[in-house]
């Protein structure tokens, strides 16, 4: 089973581009964060048309995740537990089943933050600390259980080009990684660390200043697997190239092969 993580950055402004990278590398299941689609308006057929289950969680201009399937598609839920107020659309999870096993998906994109300190970075570490409660609750489940995203999170220095200049960036904050520390202790595998090491893999370089050309980038985009899905793992790459085709978005997919 592959499952791709892709923050496309605006599902209208880049269907071509989804539509050709669909058709080009055809993954099995793919976790898409930041539609800026309501869900009536998310141009579902076409992505139908190429054999692909729609589900959507959408929001008018902002954020926004979904999940495209080939496979089956059971236990749809939307919205992550913890705060009934909350009407940001960040969370949609649905159980895939595959040939030999099923898997629990979450697609995730996890707030920014900025600017630190602030009501939004508030938001952010409140919202990990539901993430956390949430996924400690999943793991009682003691299934393949896959969180897949946009977290916002640079894991550590040698995840960013240049990591003096995210010192004091909500993506980079002592308290931010703390967070994501947290989840990761748990029980979760980040699975991206267990196949590659060392500095220079990024998933996202900014529109500006030549960031791609100059390889200024972060890696933000992660798979977190529980001990079941871990177990299952066989790679996980990214897809870096995507970044230098036509009208790309700021991230690229990375890519999660499980053994079902």
């Amino acid at each position: 089973m592959q499952i791709v993580t892709y923050n496309i950055n605006g599902v209208k402004a880049r269907i071509e581009t989804l539509l050709t990278w669909l058709r080009e590398e055809s993954p099995d299941v793919v976790a898409v964060q930041e539609i800026k689609s309501v869900d009536e308006g998310f141009p579902r057929e076409a992505i139908e048309d190429l054999g692909y289950r729609v589900e959507t969680h959408g929001q008018k201009s902002f954020n926004g995740v979904a999940i495209l399937s080939k496979l089956p598609l059971e236990d749809v839920t939307r919205g992550l537990p913890g705060d009934d107020s909350d009407e940001q659309a960040r969370w949609i999870e649905a159980t895939v089943i595959g040939e030999t096993a099923a898997v629990r998906l979450c697609a995730l994109y996890l707030p920014n933050g900025n600017p630190a300190p602030g009501p939004k970075y508030d938001y952010k570490l409140a919202w990990m600390a539901r993430l956390e409660q949430h996924a400690k609750q999943m793991l009682l489940e003691e299934m393949p259980l896959v969180m897949a995203g946009d977290y916002n999170i640079i894991p550590q220095d040698e995840d960013a080009a240049r990591p003096q200049v995210w010192q004091k960036d909500a993506l980079a904050l002592p308290q931010s990684r703390a967070a994501f520390r947290r989840i990761l202790d748990l029980g979760f595998t980040e699975a991206f660390r267990t196949r590659t090491f060392g500095g220079g893999h990024y998933s996202f370089w900014d529109y500006q200043a030549g960031a791609w050309q100059k390889n200024d980038g972060i890696r933000i985009d992660h798979f977190l697997l529980s001990p079941e899905a871990a177990d299952l793992l066989t790679d996980c790459r990214i897809e870096a190239e995507a970044r230098g085709k036509e009208k790309p978005s700021d991230h690229v997919p990375v890519w999660l092969t499980l053994d079902v």
